[in-house]
């Protein structure tokens, strides 16, 4: 006979599971998985609540902007009025064709002066509308951005 048929088999040991242990295990791995979830769903609400403060900032510095807008388009169409009814008065009072030329030639060059410092003020404030109303929500994006790095 052989070598091996002579050796008895071994038997390889199974190891023994405590319930009571894997029952301790699994309740901490799902305990930590709900802490897991209640962060989560903090830093979650957290974030929902500065969006929506960005967002009614934004909102409130839009109609702020747009009201700030509308009064000064509404200041620009009286001055632009008034001049165009001086000008018209002038003209009824002019006794002669080369002084309405010289009108005109004046009222011309005042209005494209006037267009020009309009169009200047109208840009100045929506560039700081733009600024002012983008300003919230790229602060709360920023701060998101950090928050993120952070973690």
């Amino acid at each position: 006979m052989s070598k091996t048929a002579d050796k008895p088999t071994e038997t390889a040991e199974i190891p023994t599971v405590d319930p009571g242990k894997a029952t301790d295990q699994l309740r901490a791995v799902a305990e930590k998985g709900v802490e897991q979830s209640k962060e989560a769903l903090a830093k979650f609400q957290s974030g929902a609540e500065d969006a929506r403060k960005a967002l009614e900032s934004t909102v409130e510095t839009a109609k702020s902007v747009g009201n700030e807008l509308s009064l000064k388009m509404i200041a620009a169409l009286r001055a632009n009025a008034e001049a165009d009814f001086s000008h018209v008065e002038a003209l009824v009072r002019a006794k002669s064709l080369p002084e309405v030329f010289e009108l005109q030639t004046t009222f011309l060059r005042k209005r494209v002066e006037m267009g020009v410092a309009q169009a200047r003020e109208f840009q100045e404030l929506t560039t700081k509308a733009a600024t002012d109303v983008s300003k919230p929500v790229k602060d709360a994006f920023e701060k998101v951005l950090q928050d993120l790095k952070a973690a």
